[in-house]
């Protein structure tokens, strides 16, 4: 397993969705693979979450999603666990809506030789009871996104 390809297939599949690219983000999944949305929402298969996402974006002005990767784990030659922390700011917004952080878990299988998503999980990061635990995420999001911000504007 490499982890660079790992965390390239997740930055991808957020990419894609930063871009609004339905089939795109839906190309990085296996063909029956499973998603968990933050509201429990779940697709089943590649072509169900094409459409679904699809859908989405076609009737909703969706944020844009901001992540870091905690760690990329081996369970075989074969198959990685990625886990990620996410935010999104909203359209033409400047700042993390932590309202919607989550904690992504991910599955990923190698078929022929190429990585894909088997399962996404996302996990609303509501820390009951511990508002400094959800306030350093946010803080820590919000510094990724402005070192992307600034990153863009040097291109």
């Amino acid at each position: 397993m490499s982890e660079s390809e790992i965390r390239a297939l997740y930055a991808d599949l957020l990419d894609a969705w930063n871009r609004r690219d339905a089939a795109a983000y839906a190309a990085m999944f296996s063909d029956d693979a499973n998603v968990v949305g933050f509201d429990g929402s779940q697709m089943n298969g590649r072509a169900e979450l094409e459409r679904t996402i699809g859908a989405i974006f076609r009737d909703h002005q969706t944020s844009a999603y901001v992540w870091m990767v905690r760690e990329v784990r081996s369970i075989s030659l074969d198959v990685a666990i990625l886990r990620a922390v996410v935010g999104m700011v909203p359209p033409g917004g400047s700042s993390i809506n932590p309202a919607v952080n989550a904690i992504q878990t991910a599955v990923a299988a190698r078929h022929d030789g190429r990585w894909r998503l088997e399962l996404l999980q996302s996990t609303p990061a509501a820390f009951h009871g511990r508002p400094e635990e959800s306030a350093r995420l946010t803080e820590e999001l919000q510094s990724v996104f402005a070192e992307t911000e600034r990153q863009e504007a040097r291109r």
